[in-house]
């Protein structure tokens, strides 16, 4: 072969070989793209994260579930929650449920008591110190001159019940316990199952059983305040029912009955029916009195929503 030849040849594969490095460095980087939007897809969006209800949705959501049928929905709508009970909307307005058209009067009124902190346990009890009862003194005080009543709105219309003899229209008498006693219709049948329950726990407990034979009387329906202020009472609505006993062995049941000194009144000198009562009610959403800061222990009130929003479960009806 001769030299001129031998040139050409090496010529000619040396610009194949750079035509092909020169192709190649042209050809896209096809596996790079698709690593990277192979990255993309699996990383996960940014959520910001979902905030914790407010009171006013939580009662509103607890009023919903608590009366089906008569509270149909509850909303976010005119900057506050509410609920639709019926045909009228409430809205919460710092726990006033006041309907659209007096929401400007709201300072007129206090708020519904949705107890933050109902416990189905008593806490310690520890005598106040001299500041705490000077406090609980004028609390006490407080409630039947200063404050102003309860929003009545929201329940007025929840029982159909705006005055007395509306009220009255509503309610029904039933036998409790062997005894008399009037309340509203919507309630029969919580009270009857809360009946069944105690007089079961009767068969085997005999603190049951003399708490039964003790019962002097029993208050359901009638339409007042609270006694000591200008609230309305859930007796009212016929939603209330006083059990009272016959013998009490010198302890308080209310503390407006035990004089000035009713916070430094510790448990063991209060009369609590049994503890399979106050079960038996709590079980069918009514509240017990025994538990509040104004104790009265002869006391229970209809009020499904509390243990609603406190985390507590209801008996389902049956």
């Amino acid at each position: 072969m001769s030299l001129n030849f031998r040139v050409i040849a090496i010529s000619v594969v040396l610009g194949a070989a750079a035509g092909i490095i020169f192709a190649i460095n042209l050809m896209p980087s096809t596996p790079r793209i698709e690593e990277q939007v192979l990255e993309e897809e699996i990383a996960e969006p940014e959520v910001e994260p979902t905030p914790e209800p407010g009171r006013a949705e939580l009662v509103a959501r607890a009023l919903v579930e608590a009366y089906p049928g008569r509270i149909l929905a509850a909303e976010y709508r005119d900057d506050d929650w509410a609920v639709l009970l019926r045909d009228t909307w409430f809205y919460f307005a710092d726990g006033r449920m006041l309907p659209e058209d007096l929401r400007h009067r709201a300072s007129e009124y206090s708020p519904i008591a949705f107890y933050n902190n109902y416990n189905l346990e008593l806490p310690p009890w520890n005598p106040p110190s001299t500041a705490e009862a000077a406090r609980l003194s004028n609390l006490a005080e407080a409630r039947a001159t200063v404050q102003p009543p309860r929003a009545p709105h929201f329940f007025d219309t929840l029982y159909r019940s705006h005055s007395g003899n509306e009220s009255y229209e509503r309610v029904k008498t039933l036998r409790f316990l062997g005894f008399s006693v009037t309340v509203h219709y919507s309630i029969l049948e919580e009270l009857s199952l809360v009946e069944e329950q105690i007089l079961r726990a009767a068969r085997t407990d005999p603190a049951v059983q003399t708490w039964i034979a003790n019962i002097q009387s029993m208050a359901g329906w009638s339409w007042r305040s609270i006694v000591g202020s200008q609230s309305r009472s859930f007796h009212a609505y016929g939603v209330a029912l006083d059990i009272m006993p016959g013998a009490t062995g010198g302890r308080a049941v209310f503390w407006q009955w035990a004089g000035p000194d009713w916070f430094n009144i510790p448990y063991e000198r209060r009369h609590h029916p049994p503890d399979a009562v106050i079960n038996a009610f709590e079980s069918y959403g009514f509240v017990w009195g025994g538990r509040w800061l104004f104790f009265d222990t002869i006391h229970f009130e209809y009020r499904p929503e509390v243990f609603i929003l406190n985390g507590h479960e209801l008996s389902t009806l049956r």
